[in-house]
């Protein structure tokens, strides 16, 4: 079991997913789903704890194993391939990897009834593990279409209520847009400003990882976050995606203008795909010292490349890589 007694208190950057403190606030996190409490009730921003041992540190994703997961929601699955539910996850990555956090899709779970929800919470407890963050599809935030953006937000709202009952402290939103449409920072802020104010009164993080080369713009990204300004709407960092389209230099001040903005987590990958197919190295020593320098001291979440190779050899590596650099 992962031993969260090594935590240190933190800055506003800090959080504690440690499974008796979700349990000591979750009444009141339940509450205020139904209830919502005042605006001066609100907490000015999260106050939570990191655990500091580098192990400890790290997460898996579930989206690299997608070709193995069965749900109904999940295009990745490989019926070929031996398959596996969602509950089934946290000991998959405990058992492989000697990890015991796990950043799951949304669109891997076999079901989103209240019942599933409480099996999958129960089978991450049994195997020792906490869920860090909850990964959720796209929607278009800065639509034109005002109903198109409410519809994204009411998206959000639901996962942000999901995250609750499986006892994730953060969600990751994916921003996705329309080839006629120009990303618009006033258009995105409004939306995920309203997103951000939900999950504040639910004690929930949103991240924005720097994905697509458009809607996903690492600058465009952060431009929206420090419009909205609410410290319950962070930066999710990859390590690698900028670097598709560009090349290393603007990777490398891409992941330093995230840095500045995240929270609790970001995504390890040593190698990315192009859509020529085309791999890119990573420069992990680079992208390590940038946390370090920005005195991040939230979770590293693996997300190996699939096109590079076999998902679990590739994940052992990744493990062995970043604790050699958090050391």
């Amino acid at each position: 079991m992962i031993d969260y007694s090594d935590v240190a208190t933190a800055n506003e950057s800090s959080w504690q997913p440690a499974r008796r403190q979700f349990l000591k606030c979750l009444p009141a996190a339940l509450s205020a789903s139904f209830f919502p409490r005042q605006a001066s009730a609100l907490p000015p921003q999260p106050s939570l704890h990191f655990p500091t041992q580098p192990r400890s540190r790290l997460a898996v994703t579930s989206y690299p194993f997608r070709a193995y997961i069965n749900s109904p929601t999940n295009r990745g699955r490989n019926a070929s391939l031996p398959g596996m539910d969602l509950k089934e996850f946290a000991a998959f990555v405990a058992e492989k990897f000697d990890v015991h956090n796990i950043n799951p899709l949304v669109d891997h779970f076999s079901s989103t009834d209240p019942a599933y929800l409480t099996a999958f919470r129960a089978a991450v407890d049994k195997a020792g593990s906490h869920i860090v963050d909850l990964g959720l599809s796209g929607r278009r935030f800065y639509a034109g279409d005002a109903s198109v953006r409410q519809a994204a937000v009411d998206f959000g709202q639901r996962c942000i209520d999901i995250a609750i009952q499986v006892g994730s402290p953060s969600v990751r939103q994916h921003v996705t847009g329309h080839a006629s449409e120009k990303p618009d920072i006033a258009l995105a802020a409004g939306s995920l400003g309203e997103l951000a104010e939900y999950g504040a009164k639910r004690n929930v993080v949103i991240n924005l990882e720097n994905d697509n080369l458009v809607a996903e713009d690492p600058f465009f990204l952060v431009a929206v976050i420090e419009k909205v300004n609410s410290p319950y709407l962070r930066a999710l960092p990859d390590f690698g995606n900028s670097l598709t389209g560009h090349d290393q230099a603007y990777n490398h001040n891409a992941v330093k203008a995230m840095l500045m903005h995240a929270y609790n987590m970001c995504h390890v990958k040593d190698t990315v795909a192009g859509k020529d197919g085309k791999l890119y190295r990573v420069d992990l020593g680079s992208m390590f010292a940038l946390a370090r320098n920005s005195a991040y001291r939230g979770f590293f979440s693996m997300e190996f490349e699939t096109e590079s190779g076999d998902p679990i050899i590739g994940t052992k590596r990744l493990v062995e890589e970043t604790l050699q650099h958090l050391v």
